[in-house]
């Protein structure tokens, strides 16, 4: 009986394994259609045309390691980013005391921050 529960389980487990894998393209599509809506209400043809192709090619290709591939490389570059302006701004402090360049560093800084939190927080 032990085995039956534990087999019942296991493939419960995988089936719900194999739906989460296919969720981030479903997810991707549903998101694409959801813009190509949003474009037809506004009359956008050119844009509902790119959707379009998109979502083309999104079905066509789609697979949950390339989402989490490129997911890992904007993440990456949003990484670099974020310690780019960090070295900006500590090279400004260090250079002097120009108040309103060390504000725009700083600023510069924290937006950059905020995209990489955004990136972050996106499942794909």
């Amino acid at each position: 009986m032990k085995y039956r529960t534990i087999l019942g389980l296991s493939l419960l487990s995988l089936t719900t394994f194999a739906q989460a894998a296919d969720s981030l393209c479903l997810q991707k599509e549903q998101d694409i259609q959801h813009e190509i809506e949003i474009a037809r209400q506004h009359d956008n043809q050119r844009r509902v045309n790119g959707l379009e192709r998109a979502l083309t090619e999104a079905r066509a290709g789609c697979t949950d390691e390339k989402l989490s591939k490129l997911h890992q490389e904007k993440i990456k570059e949003h990484q670099q980013k974020v310690e780019e302006r960090q070295k900006e701004l500590d090279r400004e402090k260090a250079d002097g005391d120009d108040h309103k360049k060390i504000a725009k560093r700083e600023e510069k800084l924290a937006e950059a921050k905020h995209e990489l939190k955004e990136v972050q927080a996106a499942p794909y």
